[in-house]
């Protein structure tokens, strides 16, 4: 859950997803009336009135998107590249908020084991989280590069492309 000083970072296309899921939830029409009230039904308005309001939250708490400086250091708006230690199996994925999306990356928040554990770290540094049967999983961050110098690659390759480049 979001407390009223969470910054949510999301993509521009999942800013706008967003905004035409909400425009399409306020468009459907209004709750039924007492005749053809069934617990499905009202059951499915309760649903609806709560994924309005998660992406109200949400929008409000985004503001204008900041693409994080290219320094390297894993923070929210980063594509971060892992290697797990113990089969070397690598991983590319955007550290962003929970409730957000992307066609292209699996997305994993900063309060996630993954992602709280590698906040703040800088690429050749090895973290370590628990993992829910209690043990530990060691990865090592190997990039971790802003989204919008992340160009799409094959899953687990490590395609990236800078600014400029």
């Amino acid at each position: 859950m979001l407390t009223s000083n969470d910054h949510v970072w999301m993509t521009p296309h999942t800013r706008t997803a967003l905004e035409e899921e909400l425009a399409g939830l306020l468009t459907v029409p209004h709750a039924a009336d007492h005749e053809s009230r069934t617990d499905q039904v009202v059951d499915a308005w309760l649903a609806r009135k709560h994924r309005i309001r998660e992406i109200h939250e949400l929008l409000s708490r985004a503001g204008h998107t900041r693409i994080p400086p290219d320094d390297g250091v894993a923070e929210p708006g980063m594509v971060l590249t892992v290697r797990f230690d113990d089969t070397g199996d690598t991983e590319t994925f955007l550290l962003g908020t929970r409730g957000t999306t992307d066609d292209e990356l699996e997305v994993y928040t900063v309060y996630s084991p993954l992602g709280s554990a590698l906040l703040g770290a800088t690429p050749g540094r090895q973290c370590s989280y628990r993992l829910p049967t209690g043990r530990r999983q060691r990865v090592t961050l190997l990039a971790a590069v802003p989204f919008g110098a992340h160009r799409p690659g094959s899953a687990g390759s490590r395609a990236f492309a800078h600014p400029g480049a």
